[in-house]
């Protein structure tokens, strides 16, 4: 059994982003309340509460070396594996045309395209997402619909279970949150500011160096450890543009 942990950023329809980042970080069951265990040790080792709730939007020049420690702490145990959907282009698409007029459907699409790929059915998983809206029920027993019938797993043998947790229940939700925070502030640009925030240029770097990937392309799918998969729309997609 495998327990994977998703977050999201700039998943809002109409929250004036061009893009939509998703990330889901994969640990064994077995090693699950280690992980927690281990996270929590390094947040008192650095001065900090074993509550305190790590998060991307919290990421300070004051706290960076506790931060670069836990990037360094996920690339260093090959059990734990994170895959990241930028989803670009996304106030230009045309949902009237191609989505039934339902943005929340592209929405599933785009979770569908994080989480079937690193869901085989040789394996037994279950899928806890980051408490977003009230309206978040509804979505993930969609999204698990859509998952299973995909996989013709009608009776749900493989995604056993999809619900919905507080990042503060799971610090491996909060390392999730982490991942994310850093793909979108690299792709919106901000990261290529002057003046951006230092601190968090330096974890991007820091997750550029460990990864030895770029972020600016996707990663071929056997990629286990850090695979990133850049969406782009097609051109006829988009709103104004004839097919």
């Amino acid at each position: 059994m495998f327990y994977i942990y998703c977050d999201e950023s700039c998943h809002l329809e109409n929250d004036k982003n061009d893009l939509m980042v998703l990330g889901a970080i994969t640990c064994p069951e077995s090693l699950k309340a280690k992980v927690n265990q281990d996270i929590r040790y390094l947040k008192t080792s650095f001065g900090l509460s074993s509550w305190f709730e790590v998060k991307w939007t919290k990421v300070s020049a004051g706290k960076i070396d506790f931060y670069k420690r836990l990037i360094n702490y996920f690339f260093e145990n090959e059990f734990l594996t994170f895959r990241g959907v930028v989803a670009t282009g996304k106030d230009q698409l045309d949902h009237d045309t191609f989505n039934n007029g339902d943005y929340d459907l592209w929405y599933y699409k785009m979770y569908f395209r994080l989480l079937d790929p690193i869901t085989p059915s040789v394996n037994k998983y279950r899928i806890f997402i980051d408490i977003k809206d009230t309206r978040g029920g509804a979505k993930v027993r969609k999204l698990q619909e859509v998952l299973c019938n995909h996989k013709h797993d009608f009776n749900h043998e493989v995604i056993t279970d999809i619900k919905q947790i507080h990042s503060n229940e799971s610090e491996i939700m909060q390392l999730c949150d982490l991942l994310i925070g850093a793909l979108s502030f690299y792709h919106r640009g901000l990261y290529f500011q002057d003046n951006c925030s230092q601190a968090k240029r330096i974890l991007v770097d820091e997750i550029k160096k460990l990864s030895k990937l770029s972020l600016n392309e996707s990663t071929p799918l056997w990629e286990s450890k850090f695979n990133l998969f850049i969406w782009e729309p097609r051109e006829g997609t988009k709103v104004g543009v004839m097919l």
